[in-house]
């Protein structure tokens, strides 16, 4: 039985997503970097396992009925939830943020040049986003709903192209990564989402909204990194044991 301290982070944002306000206050990463445990975690950041480890006791012991057990779900339900719910979201503020973005970059670029790297940095973050969650829609989330039905109706299922569920789970993984880097660069030169004295009011909307958009990635990262992609690996293990 595993003790607290060999938990990871991601399991425990798995077992109660209201885990994850903790670590974000104390700056540690739950979703790319999800695999690490406590001790891990606290290496260099400004709170000792110990601490953190109470906290942690205490959100588990509180009650919350606004919680949601994603945990609890089944995984082609999760996969449903993922696209309508954080696909769209990206897909609904993407063009509205580049908007904005490119408004700054006009007008406050030559005084703040930093709204122009974060500009080009969103830009990316833009285009891969895009491409990624069409990988997910036409690939990877099909081939999840068609193991769970092949389960329900016990029939067998074709080997896929990929040859095994893992290749596209490492390289959404991979791409999860590389958002993470993205956004903390795009933290960092913000000051965390904080406008400056001369910011307009475009300015405080379009880093209030970038904020939003991080934390939004992070809970969508969390649920395919530390929820959804282990229990698809593990239900194709199940396959291939048969």
């Amino acid at each position: 039985m595993e003790t607290l301290e060999q938990i990871t982070i991601g399991e425990y944002v798995a077992k109660d997503f209201r885990t994850a306000a903790l670590f974000s206050k104390y700056g540690i990463d739950f979703c790319c970097n999800g695999n690490r445990s406590i001790e891990e975690a606290c290496q260099k950041k400004a709170v000792t396992a110990d601490v953190l480890l109470q906290e942690i006791e205490t959100v588990l012991s509180s009650k919350s009925d606004s919680g949601i057990d994603y945990n609890a779900w089944p995984i082609d339900l999760l996969a449903d939830y993922i696209e309508k719910k954080h696909h769209r979201y990206v897909s609904e503020k993407t063009p509205i943020l580049l908007q904005f973005l490119d408004k700054l970059s006009r007008v406050h670029g030559a005084k703040h040049p930093e709204l122009l790297l974060i500009n080009e940095l969103f830009k990316g973050c833009a285009g891969e986003l895009a491409q990624h969650m069409k990988k997910e829609e036409l690939i990877l989330f099909p081939f999840i709903k068609k193991m769970i039905h092949a389960t329900l109706s016990d029939e067998l299922i074709e080997l896929p192209h990929f040859e095994t569920i893992q290749n596209p789970i490492a390289m959404m993984m991979h791409e999860h990564d590389a958002e993470g880097v993205r956004f903390r660069k795009i933290a960092e030169l913000t000051n965390n989402y904080t406008p400056p004295a001369d910011g307009c009011n475009t300015y405080k909307v379009t880093f209030a909204m970038l904020e939003e958009f991080e934390q939004d990635l992070h809970k969508h990262i969390h649920l395919e990194n530390n929820i959804l992609f282990p229990k698809a690996a593990k239900l194709e293990k199940d396959f291939t044991a048969q």
